[in-house]
């Protein structure tokens, strides 16, 4: 199943996502995940820091200011992120379409799990970060209880390739990122990494 050509999933998603107490116990019986957690982590952000959301769904870690950029794959979330934001773009998350250095921090929740190479899509992520900016996100992984559903949605075509804990920690790491945090919630795991300043590798140029 792919988001981009499942407007009804994605709109059900977004509408699930969006309803606080819906949400709340959706995260607990599907996940055993506490989301006031991620609640916590987009009230944190830094409203002056040039941000790229991706996946930005319909727009929950999005807040009205033009120096957040929501971005997605899917047309129909985007409709659906409208009504918070004006900077908006349509994106690949394996094929940004910034130059290198551009943001300060990268933000993508709940999407690595739906993704085929998710450690491509860090890759990718990190090079549009500039040196000393944060990566921060969310993912279910393997591995933490709930790898049977997990199988399902992989079945059904709705998730990817999603690993367990210790694979997004080395994929964090393989993109030369360092101060990785892993924050884990019955079957998710939030995590930070900062770009260094000092880097100097694939990872941080662009091939066309």
């Amino acid at each position: 199943m792919n988001w981009k050509t499942a407007p009804l999933l994605a709109t059900l998603y977004d509408v699930a996502v969006q309803n606080r107490p819906l949400s709340r116990l959706g995260a607990r019986a599907l996940w055993n995940y506490d989301i006031t957690h991620l609640h916590k982590a987009i009230a944190a952000q830094d409203p002056s820091a040039l941000t790229l959301d991706i996946p930005c769904g319909g727009g929950l870690a999005v807040r009205d200011n033009p120096r957040h950029v929501a971005a997605d794959l899917s047309h129909t979330m985007l409709k659906r992120a409208r009504r918070k934001t004006t900077t908006l773009v349509q994106a690949d998350i394996y094929n940004l379409p910034f130059p290198t250095s551009t943001f300060d921090r990268c933000l993508t929740y709940n999407g690595l799990h739906c993704l085929e190479d998710p450690q491509a899509a860090l890759k990718e992520l990190t090079r549009v970060l500039r040196p000393g900016g944060t990566l921060q996100g969310t993912t279910l992984v393997m591995g933490a209880g709930r790898d049977s559903l997990i199988k399902l949605f992989q079945h059904q075509g709705a998730f990817g390739n999603p690993g367990t804990a210790a694979d997004l920690r080395t994929w964090l790491e393989t993109a030369l990122l360092t101060d990785i945090t892993l924050t884990t919630s019955g079957a998710v795991t939030a995590f930070t990494a900062r770009k260094t300043r000092t880097q100097h590798s694939p990872a941080s140029a662009k091939v066309d």
